[in-house]
Parts: structure tokens; sequence; C-alpha cells
């Protein structure tokens, strides 16, 4: 199931449950990868080392 096959039945069972429908998908796509942006710019990823203190090869 796609996103727009996901909010078409969201928007469905909303209605039948006299509640408000969801935002369409994508709406905040936007917003989301400039806050993810911000983060990254404030919170720079570091490099991880493994136990023997040489970068570990998954970086993880």
């Amino acid at each position: 199931m796609d996103a727009i096959q996901q909010h078409m039945l969201d928007t469905y069972r909303a209605a039948q449950l006299a509640e408000p429908a969801p935002p369409p998908p994508g709406r905040h796509d936007r917003t989301t990868l400039r806050d993810l942006y911000r983060h990254w710019l404030t919170h720079p990823p570091t490099r991880r080392t493994g136990p023997s203190g040489k970068p570990s090869p998954s970086g993880a």
C-alpha cells in the first residue's frame, strides 16, 4: 500500500468516526528535512572508534 492509498483509508476511517482528517502525505516533508539539516549542523556526526581505538569498519 502506498502513501496515497493509506491516506485515503485513514481519511475514510476518520470520516466514519467523526474525527478530523489527517494531513495529506508529504505536507510536512520540507519542514522535517529542514529541521534534520539544522540538527545536523549543530550536532555533526562524530567518528566512532572500536575497542582497539581504531575506527570501526561500519562506523557504528
